[in-house]
């Protein structure tokens, strides 16, 4: 404050609002409580090795849910911006002023004659605030991308077993969070690129059910994600601050690791709470 003496009236009232416009800009909480991931959108990423860990959903699982709370912050040009990837991929695509920022779904499935990726048609996503992703299939149903409580099923057909071989995908098999660690041209995708997700993301699960009824009008999470008999997988990143490994709460030890930076944020962590429905509200307003 000694400082603040020598300084011009003008000067000091400045600094004063200056301060709080900084605490504005801060990164905001995670509708699920706690701390979550932090991307740069340039490398940054967090990965389960392959040879170590292989795929996470078993051979002919015929029921699936990929699914986490992201918070991207950068719009993306000609890149197709990784929120997860292996045997399901979702991720996003910035389509321009007319577009908007359009999430994806695909999934490598197992086939009587070659393998292939179905992906569900696009949906409107929100930059610079919370929202609830998913990607699932279900024994004898298409598979459904789900952003908020927006829904789109695929075109295609409507077997959806998974692949249990990826030898043949045109990026990393290992499983990933927030992209691959370099930006690679996609075959599928022609001038787009597999690039990397800018933001916070936080509560990834992995399932083998297909969780989500579509049929209702309302079905974003309320609640924490819980861990159950058909949990493979669940990161809450809820370690402090600054830590770059990040434990598998589901007792299955898929404990990732956070590769060029990726770490846990969270200047307005809160603590974990049963209710979200308050807490999601405010987000939306």
């Amino acid at each position: 404050m000694k400082n603040l003496r020598n300084l011009p009236i003008f000067a000091c009232l400045f600094l004063l609002v200056l301060m709080p416009m900084r605490a504005e800009a801060m990164p905001p909480p995670s509708p699920a409580g706690g701390n979550y991931l932090a991307l740069d959108g340039v490398d940054d990423h967090a990965i389960l090795d392959f040879e170590t860990f292989g795929l996470l959903i078993p051979k002919d699982t015929d029921e699936f849910t990929f699914e986490a709370w992201i918070y991207p912050t950068t719009l993306p040009n000609q890149i197709d911006a990784i929120v997860l990837s292996q045997q399901v991929r979702i991720y996003f695509r910035n389509l321009g002023h007319a577009g908007g920022l359009r999430l994806i779904g695909g999934a490598h499935l197992a086939r009587a004659v070659g393998r292939g990726a179905m992906a569900s048609g696009f949906l409107e996503l929100s930059p610079n605030q919370w929202n609830h992703v998913a990607f699932q299939g279900g024994k004898g149903q298409k598979t459904t991308v789900i952003a908020n409580d927006f829904v789109r099923a695929s075109h295609g057909e409507q077997g959806i077993t998974l692949a249990d071989d990826i030898a043949h995908v045109e990026h990393p098999q290992d499983f990933t969070i927030g992209g691959f660690g370099e930006k690679i041209q996609s075959q599928i995708h022609g001038d787009h690129f597999w690039g990397h997700f800018a933001g916070y993301i936080d509560e990834v699960r992995i399932s083998t059910v297909a969780r989500y009824n579509t049929a209702k009008r309302s079905f974003t999470p309320r609640t924490k994600f819980k861990n159950d008999a058909k949990t493979v997988a669940l990161w809450n990143f809820d370690e402090p601050s600054g830590t770059r490994e990040f434990s598998d709460t589901s007792g299955n030890a898929y404990h990732l690791v956070g590769k060029n930076g990726a770490e846990t944020g969270g200047a307005f962590a809160v603590k974990a709470q049963g209710k979200l429905a308050t807490t999601w509200g405010r987000l939306k307003q």
